[in-house]
């Protein structure tokens, strides 16, 4: 038995997002696989939950940032993104890899896990499921597939 949402999410971008296969039209087929693959109906349901509000939200309208803008952190962000996660995030943008509209999408959809604290392996995932539904983005969604499926080059925080 997985764990949790994340580990849902990871199965379906492996198994459907690539472009290679299509996810069964039926939501209960679906639900059913995933079910099969070993995932609990709950964590199911938070996934399938959490891609329907990436998707919502990927295509509403971001406040017009400025790119090299220093971004302060609520204290409820500090407490589910540590400061590794921060400074990961910190990265992927002054690498153009996320742009501030993209660095906030993944901001909010971090927050809608239902962990204490994400984990900079989950943040990743997070990070390429929004590029992938952030039109425009395809070079940084790219770049962060290399990321997640290759090791992360070192970096400073």
């Amino acid at each position: 038995m997985y764990e949790n949402m994340v580990d849902v999410l990871i199965y379906l971008y492996e198994n459907y997002m690539d472009g290679e296969n299509r996810p069964p039209v039926d939501q209960g087929e679906l639900e059913d696989e995933l079910s099969q693959a070993g995932f609990s109906n709950p964590e199911i349901e938070k996934a399938l939950r959490w891609l329907d509000e990436l998707a919502a939200g990927a295509d509403a309208p971001y406040r017009d940032y400025k790119v090299g803008a220093l971004r302060v952190y609520a204290d409820e962000e500090c407490a589910k993104l540590d400061l590794e996660a921060r400074g990961f995030l910190l990265f992927l943008e002054q690498n153009g890899i996320l742009d501030p509209a993209s660095r906030e999408l993944v901001i909010e959809r971090a927050l809608a896990i239902d962990h204490p604290v994400v984990a900079v392996d989950e943040l990743k995932w997070v990070v390429l499921l929004v590029l992938l539904n952030r039109p425009g983005r395809e070079d940084a969604f790219t770049q962060m597939e290399d990321l997640v499926y290759n090791e992360a080059p070192e970096y400073l925080h």
